[in-house]
This record gives structure tokens, sequence and C-alpha cells, in this order.
């Protein structure tokens, strides 16, 4: 499958707004008194799972726009 130039800023797009978004959301959340109790709480453990989801996702789905980009050039 061959990516367009403009899909593949997209996806770059993507994968940076998540490594910009998630981190923040994280620290939030470490702050949020409901997070711990005597160690992480149910709160704070199911954020942190979808912080990891989020960035592993944000991350391979920015690879694939760079490759994509990149094969663009190559053209």
């Amino acid at each position: 499958m061959k990516l367009s130039r403009p899909m593949s800023l997209f996806l770059v797009a993507f994968g940076v707004w998540s490594w910009v978004i998630w981190p923040t959301f994280l620290k939030n959340i470490w702050k949020d008194p409901r997070s711990f109790s005597d160690g992480p709480t149910p709160f704070f453990t199911v954020h942190l799972v979808l912080v990891i989801v989020s960035l592993v996702l944000g991350t391979v789905i920015g690879v694939l726009g760079v490759r994509g980009f990149l094969a663009t050039r190559r053209r």
C-alpha cells in the first residue's frame, strides 16, 4: 500500500500530537487525589494503561507516516 504525501504528514502529525498530549494527561492524573491511596488506585492504573497504549499506537502511526513520507520522496 502506498500512502500519499498529505496522508503521511497527517500520520506524522498524529504521532507527534500523541507525544504532546498523553504525557501531559499522565502528569495531571498523577496529581489527582484519586490516583493514590496506600499505592496506586484502579483509577490511576486504568489511566496509566490508557496512556501507555496511546503512546505505543501514536509511535507506530508516526513511524508509518515517516516511512510513507520518505517513500514519496524516493519516487
